[in-house]
């Protein structure tokens, strides 16, 4: 299954970057267990008026490319907040049953339109805190890591 992150927001050369490539990198380098890649699309914020057109706008473009057998994993601070052993588990289970794609979507400053939220496989959640979007795509990159670290049997996770 192929992976990737859609996102909302275009990270700037620095320290953020550098950790999400650092992630993506060791992701890449793991093999045989059915996952790979972390491919990226970043998404330019909008500059529509109001914050519902903003909303609407990004996530008309989050969507678009997206195959409609695609796994899509909302990341949102109202979505469930489940443990990395259950990050894990339904990553393998959306592996396990055969589909190709899953994309990981993380919003910008106004959050996620409902349509995004509509069609996500999965809604999950950091925290009932707001975290900055370049954070976020941190954290996404490293629980995935860790996903696939477990699912390997790598001794990465500690439980």
């Amino acid at each position: 299954m192929r992976l990737g992150v859609i996102c909302i927001g275009r990270l700037k050369a620095g320290p953020e970057r550098e950790l999400y490539a650092r992630y993506a990198e060791r992701i890449a380098a793991l093999r045989r267990i059915g996952l790979e890649g972390l491919d990226l699309r970043e998404i330019d914020e909008s500059k529509a008026k109001t914050p519902v057109e903003r909303m609407a706008r990004e996530g008309e473009e989050m969507l678009a490319p997206l195959p409609a057998d695609s796994a899509l994993v909302v990341f949102d601070e109202r979505g469930k907040a489940a443990d990395s052993a259950a990050f894990t588990a339904f990553i393998g289970r959306e592996r396990d049953a055969g589909r190709k794609t899953m994309w990981f979507a993380i919003g910008g400053s106004e959050g996620l339109d409902p349509r995004v939220r509509a069609r996500a496989t999965a809604v999950f959640s950091f925290g009932a805190m707001t975290l900055p979007h370049q954070l976020v795509r941190i954290l996404a990159a490293e629980q995935i890591y860790r996903a696939m670290t477990i699912l390997s049997g790598h001794p990465y996770h500690r439980a």
